[in-house]
């Protein structure tokens, strides 16, 4: 089964039964199932079909990666989104519900019939093996998804293993959190003793890079390190918010009584994960170089173009991030797909720290905001540039672009620096051009330098990684101080991440807040735009908090003034939206045309 991963199969059966909702047109590719998993070829793509509803990181623009920084400070749009601007309702809810069900069903329909003795699997030399693993990634897979179907909604309804029917009862209320965590958990493990511990060549015994991003023991662990870290959290346990959330007969649907063993029981899962990943070769992607600000900033880039190798643990192979570049692009870069919308608030420009490792508030920073430099930054900025955006870390300069910056791509003929002020090569034309970040800042993280977007040179293969180490590092960082503050192992993973990023290591000493506001930061900035922001100060409870902070006003430059790169009229703060925040929005409305149809479903509470 080459390339299931990289969704280049479809097979077309797998839609006409399942595109209209939650187990509809079940009879439609029920009449065929015996002759599907009687073909193997069948029987695989259909498997494909399963890994194929798993979201495109880069390119998704619903609730996962892309999307998700859009509801949150990650990033300003345009037009700003229904939670920005406080209209998200169960009538016009983000739906993936749907879609994972689907997803749910045709893995149940999968692991009920790939034992079918007349499959041409067991015809195989190793066909009993190829089931066995066949069933593991499917289990996994779905297990899967119902873990990212309560990170968004909360408890869902589980449906087991069986097959529905139409004459079915549909009529099913939601599972608890603690019912569906423990659901999750013991699924990944039952898939886990199913999966390889990596995929070889049969012939040779080599690893078969072509099975990359295929479900292995270390891909379970990981995701089950993440499931424990949430259910440790503020949001999902012992919230007295949720005291209202019940199913209609009652039953109260989230743990109201917090129970502080999960911070451990997660800072063990995390670990155990990091142990079997380096064992495996897994590394954190480092780049040397006598300069360390560029080895900084080299193994940042390198990460996702090449470094995926090294430190990804769950890989997809295929990624539309062209459709991220060509966002990301100000109209300084070379072609004409440079649209410019990926814009981010002040607010998560502030977030980046300096090269010494102080926030920019902070005593000590050195942090200067009036003035400009009168020195360049080879392949970083021009001289002239704001003294606001000098001497930051290094993963500024990956993840922004802002005025004065070089462009992040081959640049148009002669040009040598990026311009957002209204006649700037990159402005608003004076009111006659749409392609501009409207705070002044672009995001630049996971583009490359070398692509050009008129020939399309430098558009190298780039898997995206769903989860990678420096994420695990920071897992366990974080339930370790909760559980073990003052443990050395806090500041041992937590420098790792620092450090490779070129900025100084963290001395022993601080107490557990501090701590945690350090962790928190930092992955902030580390995870930046790879679908944990949005999560992660809703599971940390900080929506209201100065550091978490999701409503209100936020802020960039004039885009709208401004005669060139030192007028100080451009860089006066200037307020680009106002946003609305309500609590309910911790978790996301189902879509209400699913209420309607399950009358024993409640809607997610505030809605």
């Amino acid at each position: 089964m080459k390339h299931i991963i990289s969704i280049l199969i479809i097979a077309i059966l797998l839609f006409t039964g399942c595109k209209k909702g939650f187990f509809d047109n079940a009879p439609k590719d029920l009449q065929t199932i015996d002759m599907v998993f009687q073909n193997k070829l069948e029987a695989e793509n259909w498997l494909a079909g399963v890994y194929n509803r798993l979201p495109d990181v880069w390119a998704d623009g619903n609730v996962t990666g892309r999307g998700l920084a859009e509801l949150s400070d990650e990033l300003e749009l345009s037009s700003p989104s229904a939670i920005g601007a406080g209209s998200l309702s169960s009538q016009s809810a983000i739906n993936v519900y749907t879609n994972y069900y689907q997803a749910i069903r045709l893995a149940n329909i999968f692991m009920a019939n790939i034992n079918n003795s007349k499959t041409n699997l067991l015809k195989e030399p190793n066909g009993a093996e190829l089931i066995r693993q066949y069933t593991g990634e499917a289990r996994f897979l779905r297990a899967n998804y119902y873990w990212m179907l309560i990170r968004l909604y909360g408890p869902v309804v589980l449906v087991g293993d069986r097959v529905a029917g139409v004459d079915d009862n549909f009529q099913l209320p939601r599972n608890t959190w603690k019912e569906c965590i423990d659901y999750i958990l013991a699924e990944m493990d039952s898939a886990k003793a199913l999966v390889p511990e990596k995929h070889i060549v049969p012939s040779s015994g080599a690893d078969d890079l072509s099975q990359t991003g295929r479900i292995t023991k270390l891909i379970v662990d990981a995701v089950k390190s993440q499931v424990m870290l949430y259910d440790a959290s503020p949001l999902f346990n012992g919230n007295a918010d949720f005291a209202a959330f019940k199913n209609t007969d009652g039953k109260q649907l989230m743990n109201l009584t917090a129970d502080p063993s999960k911070w451990a029981k997660a800072a063990a899962a995390a670990k155990a994960t990091i142990d079997y990943a380096e064992a495996s070769g897994k590394k954190l992607y480092r780049v040397t170089n006598t300069d360390p600000f560029l080895a900084a900033v080299n193994s940042l880039r390198g990460l996702f173009l090449t470094g995926w190798s090294d430190e990804g643990i769950w890989i997809r192979t295929n990624t539309a991030y062209a459709v991220w570049e060509e966002d990301a692009a100000p109209r300084a870069a070379n072609g004409t797909k440079t649209n410019a919308v990926l814009s981010l608030p002040q607010e998560m420009v502030d977030k980046y720290r300096m090269i010494n490792g102080r926030n920019i508030d902070e005593s000590g920073s050195n942090y200067v905001e009036a003035g400009f430099t009168n020195t360049a930054k080879a392949n970083f900025y021009v001289a002239g540039t704001s003294n606001m955006y000098v001497n930051r870390e290094p993963r500024f300069y990956v993840n922004v672009t802002f005025n004065g910056s070089t462009v992040p791509f081959v640049p148009k003929t002669g040009v040598t620096r990026v311009e957002f002020w209204p006649a700037g090569n990159s402005g608003n034309a004076n009111g006659s051009q749409t392609m501009f970040p409207k705070t002044g800042y672009l995001v630049r993280k996971n583009t490359n330098v070398s692509r050009n977007l008129q020939t399309n040179a430098g558009n190298v293969v780039r898997p995206a990684m769903y989860i990678r180490l420096a994420e695990l590092y920071l897992n366990y960082a974080e339930a370790l101080n909760e559980s073990n503050p003052g443990h050395t192992d806090v500041l041992t993973y937590l420098n790792a991440v620092r450090t490779r990023a070129g900025i100084p290591a963290v001395a022993p000493g601080l107490d557990q807040a501090a701590m945690r506001a350090l962790i928190q930061r930092e992955r902030c900035i580390e995870l930046a735009y790879e679908g944990h922001r949005f999560y992660d100060i809703r599971r940390w409870k900080i929506v209201n908090q100065p550091e978490g902070r999701q409503a209100g006003e936020f802020h960039g430059m004039n885009v709208f003034t401004g005669q060139g790169l030192g007028d100080v009229a451009y860089y006066a703060r200037t307020r680009t939206s106002t946003r609305i925040w309500y609590d309910r929005y911790n978790l996301l409305p189902l879509p209400q045309s699913e209420v309607n149809k399950n009358l024993k479903m409640v809607q997610t509470l505030g809605y």
